[in-house]
Parts: C-alpha cells; sequence; structure tokens
C-alpha cells in the first residue's frame, strides 16, 4: 500500500512538473522541436509509470491491463512521432485523442479492479475523464490548428486525481479488527 501512494504521488508529481513546463515553454514561444519532444515524451512517461506499478504490484501476469497500457503508450509515441511529420499539430492531436481514450479505459478498468485496495475511486473517474477527454480531442483534431498547450488541462487533472487518490490512501482509517479498541479514532 506504502509503494501504491508513493507511486501515485509520483505521478501526480510528474504530471504537474509537465503541465509547468508546458505552460512556460508555451509562454517563452520556443521551437516546435521542444514542444514535440514534450508531446511524445507524455506517453513515454505512462509507459514506464504503468511499468513502474507492474513491477510493484504482482508482475506483468497478474496485470494484463497495464501491460497493455504500456505497450499502447509506446506505440502512441511512436504513432505522434510519424503524426507530427506527415499531419502536424492536427494529427498528433488525432493520434492524443485516440492514446486518451484507450489508456482512459484502460485506467478505468485498473481502478476497478483494484478498488478494494482503496483510494481508486479518483482513478476511475480519471480514467472516464481521459476516455470523454480522448474524444473531444479527436474531434478538435479537425478544427483549428492547435498547440500543445491545450493538453496542459487534460495533464493537469491526470496528475489531481493521482494526487486525490495518494492522499486518500495517506489518510484512509486503518481497518480494526472485531473487539479490537482503536486508540487513534
Amino acid at each position: 500500500m506504502t509503494s501504491l501512494r508513493h507511486f501515485y504521488y509520483l505521478r501526480a508529481g510528474v504530471a504537474f512538473a509537465w503541465v509547468a513546463l508546458v505552460i512556460l515553454l508555451s509562454r517563452l514561444g520556443v521551437p516546435a522541436i521542444v514542444a514535440n519532444a514534450l508531446l511524445v515524451a507524455y506517453p513515454l512517461w505512462d509507459a514506464l509509470a504503468n511499468i513502474i506499478d507492474v513491477r510493484h504490484s504482482g508482475g506483468l501476469r497478474a496485470n494484463p491491463g497495464q501491460q497493455f497500457n504500456a505497450a499502447v503508450s509506446i506505440v502512441t509515441a511512436i504513432a505522434l512521432v510519424i503524426a507530427l511529420v506527415v499531419a502536424g499539430n492536427k494529427g498528433a492531436l488525432f493520434v492524443f485523442g485516440i492514446w486518451a481514450l484507450l489508456s482512459g479505459v484502460l485506467q478505468l478498468a485498473v481502478g476497478i479492479q483494484r478498488r478494494k485496495l482503496g483510494g481508486q475511486v479518483f482513478m476511475m473517474i480519471s480514467g472516464a475523464q481521459s476516455a470523454l477527454a480522448g474524444v473531444i480531442m479527436g474531434l478538435r483534431a479537425f478544427g483549428e490548428p492547435r498547440s500543445i498547450a491545450e493538453l496542459a488541462p487534460y495533464a493537469a487533472f491526470g496528475g489531481l486525481y493521482f494526487l486525490l487518490s495518494a492522499l486518500r490512501l495517506t489518510f484512509r482509517k486503518a481497518p480494526t479488527v472485531a473487539g479490537a479498541v482503536n486508540h487513534y479514532d
């Protein structure tokens, strides 16, 4: 449980750092290559985070959803590079939207599977919201050209949900044994 709590704090911290970096760099007008690198780094981090989580929660066989999510995130990073070269920001937003949809559904499934551990309601909400955001991003890709800064709220909400889950695991009451006296209530 402690490792899951720490892991959620790590996920929240990385998401908030990514958001801050995207906002700062977009205001400075950095070259497109830097923004594109940040965009590709986001699903790569998600893949790494899923692999870290799997290693601490029973291995690959016990977590096929997360294993699949890590693979999808790696494929997404590759697809983002191709989309950026072929179709620019519009293509990248479309690919990112598909990834948000898929990873959201997978996150929702993992949250449901882990609900007995506690703190998972936020992961389930986050997964559902990510799936919805993915649909919206995919549709927006057919409109006006977009910038990476528009993805900052998506990442910020993801970070918020990881933070709320970590806080829930940090401050939840320890289960009591029937008949035992709990001196901390």
